[in-house]
Order: structure tokens, then C-alpha cells, then sequence
């Protein structure tokens, strides 16, 4: 081949190549799009702050604030983007877990059973001795009231820490409690005894063939299950409608997972061998499966990890990193940490947060996308209704003396007692509603004009007796009466009762109390007035800002000098605790 023969070769031989190394990294960089690469061991935080002491369980996570706690007796919490938020000391040691309710309330427990809840400013709104320490983080109920379980006992509270009802329990627990989809609980006991519970106390027990590993809750097109799975691998269906048991049947091979979280018709799996499974109960088939942070190594003792679903991906954090997957597979982030106290925990917001040994709060922000979810003043929306904050006429509708002096006696006499003795339970709607038929009676949506009146001091009672049992859900009744009814000594009574609940998350009750003391018509009795100032400032040290920004203006107005003095004295008390 002569000279200019070779020259005109060697374009064509070097394109070739070039085209070849630019078609890879073209495919590579859209891998990388997909699967982003994983950060090192070393990826440095979003953010840092000193705790002064060791984390001792997973932080918990809620409207764009974290709250941990600390070794050394201390609940601390910060914003999300690493602000200071407060520091709350509980002179004592406290068990590894914190709840918070949809409100911001955190709630906690020293090692020797005092149960502690605290607002979301940090301040101290009561505290509970339970006579031993928690067997488990407490469960909040659609309306914010809590199941809280010891070893020896479950004990329901409302918000503002009054006791619903209790249960024994007479062995140990084997598969610590968990939220179903009808706003109660389950939880298993050491032989293989299923306790489901609903908000009421009502107890439905079942055997299992064994204990269960794990569970995870499921909605199929028929209605809610849980799934459980046993240690030999085997699967079983259960209705929590009341149609049974049935083994989960057609997978191709056993299934070991040691943790499992439900979303729709599909579970989330972590299995033995460190990765995540994902499992179609309608197609009876893993769909996928995901290498992750952990290795079989890691799994084995006392090995504890997280694993959750939401519309955004599968989520899995242990002590040595977290991972993330989409609902198709694609991993969308892995991180390893070095030193971590405890678990982590991954926010809504994307920020992963996680307490060394350090005593150092990393926070890393993983991801970008926020998750979607019906927002009101604080957290998120309930995700049901109980039903206790309407009057329910089905329960009397034959019953025309309901309104009879003697027959009320009778009945305030036995809801009081029950009230007092913590024993309201099943009753709990029935009570409710009686007291809501009662106190309401006044209003022409209450009831016929065939029925007779009921004099004002009933009313009031009946009003009285429904803050100990009442919650979020009753709070528009009590406003509507406090609004509505035209005696004072009753708009005393439903302002009283709304600060016993203390719970107030649309600002429905300030709203009320703020028409009530500006004008154009503002509340001049003074009882009444007094009652307000009482009743907001209650609200404000249970739900702290923003609310309590609205009812510092209310106390302030009704501590001026041109208002009565009873008034003027509640109001500037009320001011006083509010800054501390």
C-alpha cells in the first residue's frame, strides 16, 4: 500500500474508535441518570450540630423539624434546615423512642415509667406515671389520642392525657404493636396470640400457628389485611373485616424477610441477605429486588432496622446507612455511615437524619423531592374519623324522655364514674354523643320542637363531662356551641372544655374566642370572658406558635385595663405562663 494509500486510511481507522468511546460514555451518563452513584463512606453532611451527648433512638421526623432523644436525659430538636429549635431536660434517663402527634406533640418516657408530653415549643404539657418504662414507641390514634403499651399493660390516653381505657396483658410481646388501617392496632404475643385492638378497647384475639417475624398491613381490592410471615418461610393472609385467615400461596420460592412494610397491594421486604424485595400479593410474585446498604454480615443479634413506603420509593435505614428505591426498582440513592448512635431517620423533606456516637447530628439531603400530603396548620391530615365528634341520634332516636331531669342524673352520675375510673372504653361514642345530644339540645339543628328544653345547668354539665373524653374531632361541636348557644354560663362551659382538649389544629376554637372578644360584637359577660382567657391560654401552651401567637393577641386584649378585673387577672396570668 503506497504512502497516500495509508494516509487516507487512518481517518477511518481512528473514527471508529471514537465513535465507539462516545457512544459508551453517552449510555454511561444516562445510567448515571438512573442510578445516581453511590456517595463514599466519607460523604459529607448537609449540615451539623453539637448534641452534647449520644442519640439513643431513630429522631423522629415531622413539618420540616426533627426531635431526638439524648443519653443524657435531653430532648432536643431542630428545624430541618439545622436551626436550634429547643432543648428540653427530663431529669432523668429516658427510653430510646419519641412520638409525635399530627400537632407537633412529642411524647416521651423516663426509665421509670413516667410518661412526659411535651408541645411543640418544647414545654412540658403533662406527665403521666405508668409504673413501668414502655415496651414500644407510643401509637397515636386518627384524632390524636394514644395507645401507649408497657410489658404488663395498654393503656389509651386522649391528647391531653386523660385515660380512656386499659388492658392487662398476661405474657410477653413477640411482635411489638403496629398501626392497621382502621385507626387501631395489633401486636402479637410470645405463644403466637394475635391482639388486635381498635381506638375503643374492643379486643379481637386470634391464634397464629407461631409468632410471626414481622407483618406488614396491606389494602387488597376486597378490603385490609395484614400479612404475616413466619419464620419457616410461610405467609399468611388475615381479614381485619372478620373474614379469616388464609395462607398467602403461588410464591415461587420461601420467603425470610426480617422486616416488612405494606403500600396498597404490595409489601416492601428486607430480606436475610440484605436486600429489599418487593412483593405483589395480587400477581403472587417479586416483582424486584434491590442490593442495598447491608450485607447478610450485618444482619444477625439484635439487628434493627426501618423500612417504610410512601408515593415516593422504599426506604431502609440501619445504624450503618440508609438506601432508596423507586416503585420500579431503580435504587435512587445509597449512603454508608460511619459511628451512628442509632438509627436513622429520613424526613419528608428529603433530609436524612442520623446521631453519632460523636455526639455530632449529621443531616444529609438526599433527595429533593418532597412527599405530598394534605397539609393543614401543623402536620399532616388525619387519615380517618372515629366518629365521637357528631352526635350519633340512632342510640336514642325511640327514647323520648332522654331529656327527663331524673334520667340525666343518672346517666352524668355513671359517665362520671366511668370517666373518673378511666373505664370509658367501648362506651366512648355512646357517652360522646348523649353529651353532644345534651349539650346542643339548645340549637334548633339539634333537635325537634316537640321536645322539651333542657335547662341550662344540664347543658352545661353535659358539656363539662365531654372534655374528658373529647379530642380534635369534637372541637368544631364545642366551637359551633361556644358560637351559637346564647347562655352564657354554656359558652363558659364549651370554652372551659376546649382548653381541656387543648388540641386545636385548624385554629377553629382562637378563631371563635378572637369574634368573641373584638368587634363588632364582642362577649361582655364576664364568667364567660374569664372562661376564654383561661381556655386560650391552655390552647397555647398545648399547641404553641403559630396559634399562640393569635392567643397572646386574645390575652392581651382581655387583660386592658377597660376590662372587668376577674377578666383582666386570667388574662395577665395566663400571659405570664406563656413567657416563661
Amino acid at each position: 500500500m503506497d504512502a497516500e494509500n495509508r494516509h487516507a486510511l487512518v481517518p477511518g481507522l481512528l473514527t471508529f474508535p471514537f465513535l465507539f468511546i462516545l457512544l459508551l460514555f453517552i449510555i454511561s451518563g444516562l445510567s448515571a441518570q438512573e442510578l445516581p452513584p453511590d456517595p463514599p463512606y466519607d460523604a459529607p453532611p448537609w449540615w451539623r450540630q453539637a448534641l452534647g451527648g449520644a442519640v439513643t433512638g431513630p429522631p423522629a421526623a415531622q413539618a420540616e423539624s426533627v426531635v431526638m432523644v439524648c443519653d443524657g436525659g435531653n430532648v432536643k430538636a431542630y428545624s430541618w434546615q439545622g436551626r436550634p429549635l429547643w432543648d428540653y431536660f427530663a431529669r432523668g434517663r429516658l427510653m430510646p423512642y419519641v412520638t409525635r402527634s399530627r400537632e407537633g406533640t412529642s411524647y416521651i418516657c423516663r426509665t421509670n415509667g413516667i410518661l412526659i408530653a411535651l408541645n411543640r415549643a418544647g414545654r412540658e404539657l403533662w406527665r403521666i406515671n405508668l409504673d413501668e418504662p414502655l415496651a414500644a414507641p407510643v401509637i397515636t390514634g386518627w384524632d390524636g389520642r394514644l395507645f401507649v403499651v408497657t410489658p404488663g399493660k395498654i393503656i389509651c390516653y386522649t391528647a391531653s392525657g386523660y385515660t380512656l381505657w386499659s388492658k392487662k396483658l398476661e405474657k410477653p410481646i413477640a411482635l411489638k404493636p403496629a398501626k392497621d388501617e382502621e385507626g387501631g392496632f395489633f401486636l402479637v404475643l410470645e405463644d403466637g396470640e394475635l391482639l388486635r385492638i381498635d381506638a375503643f378497647g374492643r379486643t379481637i384475639t386470634e391464634k397464629l400457628a407461631s409468632a410471626p417475624v414481622t407483618a406488614a398491613v396491606v389494602r387488597l381490592a376486597k378490603g385490609n389485611f395484614i400479612l404475616f410471615f413466619y419464620p419457616d418461610g410461610t405467609m399468611e393472609l388475615l381479614d381485619t373485616a372478620g373474614g379469616g385467615r388464609e395462607p398467602l400461596k403461588g410464591i415461587p420460592r420461601p420467603v425470610f424477610p426480617v422486616a416488612a412494610a405494606g403500600w396498597g397491594s404490595n409489601a416492601a421486604l428486607l430480606m436475610r441477605d440484605g436486600k429489599v424485595a418487593y412483593l405483589s400479593i395480587d400477581q403472587r410474585r417479586i416483582l424486584w429486588t434491590g442490593e442495598t446498604h447491608l450485607s447478610p454480615a450485618d444482619i444477625k443479634g439484635n439487628f434493627e432496622a426501618n423500612l417504610f413506603v410512601d408515593e415516593r420509593g422504599v426506604y431502609l435505614t440501619s445504624r450503618t446507612g440508609a438506601s432508596a428505591f423507586a416503585g420500579d426498582g431503580r435504587r435512587l440513592w445509597l449512603i454508608r455511615l460511619r459511628g451512628a448512635a442509632a438509627i436513622p431517620s429520613f424526613s419528608d423533606e428529603g433530609v436524612l437524619y442520623s446521631g453519632g456516637q460523636d455526639w455530632i447530628l449529621n443531616a444529609y439531603k438526599l433527595e429533593e423531592r418532597v412527599r405530598a400530603q394534605k397539609r393543614v396548620l401543623y402536620g399532616p391530615a388525619p387519615e380517618g374519623d372515629y366518629g365521637t365528634g357528631t352526635p350519633h341520634p340512632e342510640l336514642w332516636a325511640d327514647y323520648y324522655f332522654r331529656y327527663n331531669e331524673e334520667d340525666m342524673r343518672v346517666r352524668f352520675g355513671e359517665m362520671s364514674r366511668a370517666i373518673q375510673e378511666g373505664r370509658v372504653g367501648e362506651h366512648e361514642k355512646e357517652y360522646a354523643s348523649r353529651l353532644m345530644d345534651i349539650a346542643g339540645s339548645s340549637l334548633k339543628s339539634s333537635r325537634s320542637e316537640l321536645q322539651p328544653p333542657v335547662f341550662v345547668r344540664y347543658r352545661a354539665e353535659a358539656v363539662r363531662l365531654l372534655a374528658y373524653i373529647g379530642s380534635r374531632e369534637t372541637v368544631p361541636f364545642l366551637t359551633e356551641l361556644f358560637t351559637q348557644d346564647s347562655d352564657t354560663l354554656v359558652k363558659a362551659a364549651a370554652a372551659e372544655a376546649l382548653g381541656k382538649i387543648g388540641v386545636d389544629p385548624e385554629g377553629l376554637a382562637l378563631r371563635a374566642f378572637s369574634n368573641a372578644v373584638f368587634p363588632p360584637a364582642p362577649l361582655r359577660d364576664e364568667h364567660a370572658l374569664t372562661s376564654v382567657a383561661a381556655a386560650t391560654g391552655a390552647i397555647c401552651r398545648f399547641s404553641g406558635p403559630p396559634l399562640s401567637d393569635a392567643g397572646v393577641r386574645i390575652l392581651t386584649s382581655l387583660a386592658g385595663p377597660d376590662r372587668p378585673p376577674q377578666v383582666r387577672n386570667q388574662a395577665e396570668r395566663e400571659l405570664k405562663t406563656l413567657r416563661r
